[in-house]
């Protein structure tokens, strides 16, 4: 399965997701200046993510449930 290429650009879409969310905790931990220019952008690119994420891993089970 880890050879499989829609399996790969699945799992690279969920570490993106949690490189976002890291990203968006460290700027949340920061504070200041910093989190108030980025904390909106931050949650509005980990909810982008996590919703191409959901439509990979949907697409995922559909192609290979056949």
């Amino acid at each position: 399965m880890t050879k499989d290429p829609l399996f790969i650009v699945v799992a690279i879409a969920c570490l993106l997701v949690v490189g976002v969310l890291f990203f968006g905790i460290g700027s949340f931990a920061k504070g200041g200046e910093f989190n108030k220019k980025y904390a909106n952008k931050a949650m509005r690119w980990r909810i982008i993510a996590q919703f191409v994420a959901v439509l990979l891993i949907l697409l995922f089970v559909w192609v290979r449930g056949t």
